[in-house]
């Protein structure tokens, strides 16, 4: 299989367009891909999974070990034609002077070629010395070309390859011009999640003829890094055996709430759940369920159709009062509680949350965050991104969480607890260092076997 990996010399440079744009022409060719994206991200493996065809999962290097990034990136591909890689940021960028949680680190762990993509608009000759800083940098990186994006006309693309061509030796596979087309809609969060953008397909099929016409695939393919699959997978902890579906928990899943980690939903069925999907925007009622996870997305969009299925959110709350287990995060915490407010409008949300969701104009809490849950001495690494904030929470209100870096709910506290509810601003990611699945579904075991005892 080919494996190959996509970067930039810093972010906004396109890369994203031209990953979904090579996703989509090689599933069309009828080669199996699978992608993948470094760093914490939901937004970008969505649009990657529906323009592949299989789920893309995230590499980090802040939540993950090695071992860990290493056995689910070759477990992954593994059964595919193709692993595509898209970076995030810069291919030298991270939080380490060093560089060592970089994109550079990362396809050097995974052994993988880099294509930069390059934006060029209004540079020309300056691209030589650009090209050539970034390959003496660091001499263990393998180019395997560029892509110069953002293109103005013809003039320009002949002075862009001319340059190139004579003072460094990048191939070209391909010179991709600029067109408003190929541009996705932006929100305060990044890129429009796939699974509310309804002209994703099309936009997706659009982007995939832009590639096809002005990207050699050919080439990128015959530069890509060639493995039979024979090496042995890396294990960083021994298989589990999964046992048989005991438990039931619903999953929001809707226009309105789509953030989840495609390693944390298998991590579910490891632990003999059975995940029963559910829509806060369209159903009438709950599914028969043990427990609910409600991740990230953008309730505030949609906060006036989430207001009127007043039956969906009485259940939730009733079924809160009644000691439902339930895990919600930032999006997940918005819709519980009462209100989300939002340039003049304010709708009712669940009210299980004894608070109320504000939005504002800038981020309020942006980046890598590190939590310590209450009674534990070491602190946890995860993400947070969200424009809005709780307010008007009463004294007593219980938090789980102290915040050591990042904002959370007020800057030193998160994890709101409220009966078995707990909701909070930060996004975990299941890890060996965070199993926080298992945590979850052995809580809603518990409570499911002790309700049983009780019935009888």
């Amino acid at each position: 299989m080919k494996q190959i990996y996509i970067s930039a010399a810093h972010k906004s440079s396109g890369k994203t367009t031209v990953t979904l744009g090579l996703c989509a022409a090689y599933a069309a060719r009828g080669l199996s891909v699978s992608p993948f994206k470094k760093g914490p991200d939901y937004i970008d493996p969505m649009w990657l999974s529906m323009a592949s065809g299989l789920p893309c999962h995230t590499l980090d290097f802040y939540t993950m070990e090695r071992e860990e990034i290493l056995s689910i990136y070759h477990g992954e591909r593994r059964d595919a034609d193709l692993a595509l890689i898209e970076g995030n940021k810069g291919l030298f960028d991270g939080l380490s002077t060093d560089g060592s949680d970089s994109n550079g680190a990362m396809a050097k762990l995974l052994q993988l070629p880099v294509v930069l993509v390059i934006n060029t608009n209004g540079i020309t000759r300056g691209i030589a010395p650009l090209l050539l800083g970034y390959q003496n940098f660091d001499l263990q990186i393998d180019f395997a070309g560029v892509i110069l994006n953002q293109t103005g006309n013809s003039r320009h693309e002949k002075k862009l390859q001319k340059v190139v061509e004579h003072y460094t030796d990048f191939p070209i596979l391909g010179t991709i011009r600029r067109h408003p087309d190929l541009e996705i809609v932006e929100r305060h969060l990044g890129l429009v999640p796939s699974n509310e953008a309804h002209e994703a397909c099309n936009k997706i099929e659009t982007i995939r003829k832009a590639i096809e016409a002005q990207v050699d695939l050919d080439r990128i393919l015959e530069l890509s890094r060639e493995d039979d699959g024979s090496a042995s997978l890396p294990q960083y902890e021994a298989p589990i055996d999964i046992p048989s579906p005991t438990l039931r928990i619903g999953v929001a899943r809707d226009e309105s709430f789509g953030f989840y980690y495609a390693t944390d939903l298998e991590a579910f069925r490891q632990q003999g759940v059975e995940l029963i999907s559910f829509s806060p925007l369209h159903d009438q009622t709950l599914p028969t369920v043990d427990g609910l996870f409600i991740g990230g997305g953008f309730p505030e969009t949609h906060m006036e159709q989430l207001e009127q299925n007043s039956s969906m959110r009485k259940e939730i709350r009733d079924a809160i009062e009644s000691g439902l287990p339930v895990y919600a995060e930032c999006g997940g915490l918005m819709y519980l509680s009462r209100q989300i407010s939002w340039d003049g409008h304010s709708h009712q949300m669940v009210g299980a949350v004894a608070g109320d969701c504000q939005m504002h104009k800038r981020p309020q809490g942006k980046g890598y965050a590190r939590f310590q849950r209450k009674g534990e001495e070491h602190d946890t690494p995860a993400h947070e991104f969200h424009y809005s904030s709780i307010e008007n929470l009463p004294d007593d209100v219980e938090f789980i969480y102290t915040i050591n870096r990042g904002f959370g709910i007020d800057g030193k506290r998160d994890g709101i607890v409220y009966k078995n509810l707990l909701a909070s601003y930060v996004h975990q990611r299941n890890t060996r260092q965070n199993p926080w699945v298992k945590e979850f579904v052995t809580r809603v075991r518990e409570i499911k076997n002790r309700l049983n005892k009780e019935e009888r």
